[in-house]
């Protein structure tokens, strides 16, 4: 029996160690790509149980029904913020990016020269009303449908998803808990706030050299859960936060909050919220003599923040979950194709949703209509990993979360410039390790 036990154990180690090769990783790496340095509890002990390391199965029926006959349209949902929510003008980017791709798709025959057709709808960040949005998805026969923006609605919409088997490709919700619901009826592809965290935070501790820092945070669960990953990995490194203050979505007047950073003395101040309001804070921060260094979050890369900012964004550092002036040429023709059918650049958002349905159209494509069989084809690893879009090769892990490399964005003559976010760089350096606690 002891031996029985010790090649189980052994065969079950080996399975875990490989788990990322068979997966299209090329090396070990933490959930989440957490960097060893900052890795839980990895200094004093390895966890009893590791999680996210094998993709969760489907087993349910589906596979075996046939696609319909005489249809005039192939229908797939989309699901944004397009009136009723401050995120308006990036859930419109959103939906733009998504059209530009099967316009093109369409162009290039659609599915067996039936037309793809969008099928739209407004998610106002309110819970139930995501939920409904999804079933009337489903009273239209989509095949599969893209969202969200809004990490509540993401939440409620993939839950949604869950019951009425519609797979949902998440291009604009970077929380960081999204896949971690373990729901086999989504993939993420877009970075999400853990990893920009993370660059953020050797950033500013370690390469940058700041020991005291200060949060300023929107209230919203977009600003509850990045406090929560970014003090905890602050703490990691040896240098708790040292004040939070909290602002809600639409407040325009913070000068209580930052009267309270500035009785702290801090060497730098990191402002996490959409791009007006982190504008606007950055403003009142300096009219009251605070010239600190400021971080922000990446909803800070827009031209909204550059415009209200004005000559106070100068030095201004977040990241970017891509390099939009990388010499990609599918980026390029992206670009050039979205100012001629829009008017206007491309932003985040929009970059992303392209790629997300374009997935979409690839997985129809290779195994028809049929939402287990779309499912499965987006859920396989092996498909579409090192996919060639214009925010860059597509790389999830095993909960379906993308892990490519981010960038950061560092503002200099009224612009932002990006380059690629390096690795930690800690003193002490120990082995690698696989998974969470």
């Amino acid at each position: 029996m002891k031996l029985k036990y010790w090649l189980f154990l052994i065969v079950t180690l080996s399975i875990l160690n490989s788990v990322s090769v068979l997966n299209g990783q090329d090396k070990k790496l933490n959930y989440g790509k957490a960097p060893d340095e900052i890795f839980p509890y990895d200094k004093f002990i390895k966890p009893y149980k590791y999680h996210f390391l094998i993709p969760i199965t489907f087993t349910g029926a589906g596979r075996e029904l046939k696609p319909p006959v005489n249809l005039k349209e192939v229908r797939i949902g989309f699901l944004g913020p397009l009136s009723g929510s401050l995120m308006v003008q990036q859930g419109e980017q959103m939906l733009q990016g998504a059209t530009l791709a099967m316009e093109e798709a369409n162009m290039n025959g659609g599915y067996r020269n039936l037309p793809f057709k969008l099928m739209t709808h407004n998610d106002v960040g309110l819970w139930g009303a995501a939920a409904n949005e999804v079933v009337k998805m489903d009273d239209e026969k989509v095949w599969a449908f893209l969202g969200s923006i809004d990490d509540n609605v993401s939440h409620i919409a993939l839950r949604a998803a869950l019951k009425l088997e519609i797979f949902m490709v998440c291009t604009g919700d970077p929380d960081p808990t999204y896949t971690e619901t373990n729901i086999p009826w989504t993939i993420r592809v877009i970075t999400d706030d853990r990893q920009s965290i993370y660059s953020l935070i050797n950033q500013i501790y370690q390469k940058d050299g700041h020991k005291r820092v200060a949060i300023i945070r929107t209230g919203a669960r977009y600003g509850r859960v990045a406090f929560k990953f970014f003090s905890e990995n602050a703490t990691r490194v040896g240098h708790p936060i040292i004040i939070e203050e909290r602002f809600s979505d639409g407040e325009t007047d913070f000068k209580t909050q930052l009267e309270r950073i500035k009785g702290t003395n801090p060497d730098a101040i990191l402002v996490w919220g959409n791009a007006k309001e982190s504008a606007l804070i950055l403003q009142q921060a300096r009219s009251i003599g605070l010239n600190q260094p400021v971080y922000g979050s990446d909803r800070m890369v827009s031209p909204e923040f550059l415009k209200i900012a004005g000559k106070n964004s100068e030095g201004i550092v977040t990241t970017c979950q891509y390099n939009p002036e990388s010499n990609n040429p599918k980026l390029k023709a992206f670009q050039i194709s979205y100012l001629k059918r829009f008017g206007k650049e491309p932003d985040v958002f929009a970059a992303h949703a392209y790629d997300g349905m374009k997935l979409i159209i690839e997985s129809i494509r290779k195994v028809g209509l049929n939402r287990v069989l779309i499912r499965d084809v987006l859920t396989d690893l092996k498909t579409f990993q090192g996919y060639p879009g214009v925010t860059g090769n597509i790389a999830l892990d095993q909960s379906w979360n993308e892990i490519r490399d981010i960038y950061m964005a560092k503002v200099s003559k009224g612009k932002f410039e990006f380059t690629p976010a390096p690795p930690l760089d800690m003193k002490q350096k120990r082995g690698n390790s696989t998974g969470i606690y």
